[in-house]
């Protein structure tokens, strides 16, 4: 399978001992709604993917926190958190640094 990533990446890293993907999202589309339906379909698709190629390793959402604080406090998007068991990582773009790692 070939990914495209425009703008965004994929990333395969450790985290100590868990090997673990991460796509990068951006949000920066008009509608944080659209954008979210977006990722959420590669997410899974990224995860099946993964999940066929490398079993072991757990693949992880990085939204930025500004998303997550405006989006993500909504109960839909909680719940479909829950629902398709996204993992999720909270990044702060203007310091380049994980804000929250939520498994």
């Amino acid at each position: 399978m070939s990914v495209d990533l425009g703008a965004e990446k994929i990333l395969a890293a450790e985290r100590g001992t868990e090997k673990i993907a991460v796509e990068i999202k951006s949000f920066l589309g008009d509608s944080e709604l659209f954008e979210y339906h977006a990722a959420l379909g590669q997410f899974l698709n990224y995860r099946l993917a993964l999940r066929l190629r490398e079993p072991e390793r757990v693949l992880f959402l990085a939204v930025p926190v500004s998303t997550y604080r405006s989006l993500f406090s909504r109960d839909f998007a909680q719940t479909s958190v829950q629902e398709y068991q996204v993992k999720l990582i909270v990044y702060d773009p203007k310091v380049e640094v994980i804000v929250q790692w939520q498994s």
